[in-house]
């Protein structure tokens, strides 16, 4: 069996030496809240983020088109991290997808609200703002354009 040093338990491999996997937890009740994407220095390369006033770098991004958003559900665009809702009929809002509470990304759904898999906060489809917790921060909105069926970046 191989020797555990400090250097290589802190550097994690050591898990992997004597074969146990690392996890992550959940934080608990924590007040930590998500890095927003608006703000974020390094962006996943090849995803749009969006820029302080809600739109991405370069504008414009198609996002969905109407038909992928439920009417009271939300569509999820995972590479741009933003969830597109259709409270009403017609009435289309973005939000950032990134979970307040932890950082996870939120799902699509049909069910009325935007949903976190990950420790089960809710979201308001009409402002982002937290409906069940642990999350008790909103959703940042994101500025959108709908041109007839087409949903992009504003």
């Amino acid at each position: 069996m191989t020797a555990i040093n400090r250097r290589r338990a802190l550097s994690g491999t050591a898990a992997v030496a004597v074969g146990v996997p690392l996890l992550a937890a959940c934080g608990g009740d924590s007040d930590t809240t998500a890095t927003d994407p608006a703000t974020s220095t390094s962006p996943e390369e090849g995803s749009a983020s969006p820029s302080e006033d809600g739109a991405a770098s370069g504008g414009g991004e198609a996002l969905a088109s109407a038909a992928d958003v439920p009417v009271g559900g939300c569509f999820v665009v995972a590479a741009s991290k933003i969830v597109v809702t259709q409270p009403t009929e017609g009435d289309f809002k973005a939000f950032t997808a990134v979970c307040t509470h932890q950082g996870c990304v939120v799902e699509s759904s049909s069910d009325g609200d935007i949903p976190c898999p990950c420790h089960g906060s809710t979201f308001s489809l009409e402002d982002g703002s937290p409906l069940s917790g642990p999350a008790s921060s909103p959703l940042a909105a994101v500025e959108i354009a709908v041109d007839g069926d087409a949903i992009s970046l504003a």
